[in-house]
């Protein structure tokens, strides 16, 4: 059991060991990665803008005045929104209305319908490659279904909290952050590659490993002889 402690520890010395003779290899594998991925993310992927509104529902009784009865029953039927507001009904109508060419499915695809716990405010997040028509059709998708939910739901409160802005800078992942995934999974692939190769590597360099590997004791060493310095005398 001490042979096998000891053997192990000789064993992580040597991993460390072969890690910091190829740690020049490894920084310099991440850091190309890196730049490779910041280079692919800028030239070739499309770059996605962000453009959101905001609305407030609000289910009001018949008497005028709103109690909280109407705020709870209006919270109680947030979700009920959110899929009218993504109902084909919707959608097409935004289609025609703003000309899109463009399919039900594929504008679904770019919608995203958030209401926030214990809240009546309603996120309608549009993405698209031109920031203007992200803006332009998030307003057309609050504006068109909040007159669809007032029909369905006999909702007479539906009330733009704020209007889509304009976005400025691309959502999601950004280049920087490809490029530090990149580099990150480089390095680690490099430092396994080291590891293996240093693990199933068993020759014989030293007197300890002679030791290690033969289970013998060395009773002596022979110097290499320079070639060169051997022909010139």
């Amino acid at each position: 059991m001490k042979r096998d402690n000891e053997r192990f520890e000789i064993d992580t010395k040597k991993i460390l060991t072969e890690i910091w003779k190829n740690m020049a290899i490894i920084l310099l594998s991440g850091l190309a990665a890196a730049l490779a991925a910041m280079l692919l993310s800028v030239t070739l992927l499309p770059r996605q803008y962000e453009s959101t509104t905001k609305m407030y529902v609000l289910a009001k009784q018949e008497s005028g005045t709103v109690t909280n009865g109407d705020m709870e029953a209006s919270t109680a039927l947030t979700r009920d929104y959110q899929e009218l507001i993504q109902s084909r009904t919707v959608i097409e109508q935004v289609i025609v209305k703003l000309q899109l060419d463009i399919e039900y499915e594929d504008l679904l695809k770019k919608l995203t319908i958030l209401a926030p716990s214990e809240t009546r405010v309603i996120y309608i997040t549009v993405s698209d490659e031109d920031p203007y028509l992200a803006a332009e059709i998030a307003d057309e998708v609050r504006e068109v279904s909040a007159q669809h939910i007032q029909k369905v739901m006999s909702t007479q409160s539906v009330n733009v909290v704020d209007y889509a802005n304009i976005p400025d800078t691309p959502a999601g992942v950004g280049s920087v952050k490809y490029a530090l995934l990149a580099g990150i999974v480089a390095v680690f692939l490099v430092l396994v590659t080291v590891t293996v190769k240093g693990l199933v590597n068993d020759k014989i360099k030293s007197t300890e490993d002679v030791e290690r590997y033969l289970n013998i004791s060395t009773l002596g060493m022979i110097p290499a002889i320079n070639k060169k310095i051997g022909k010139k005398k």
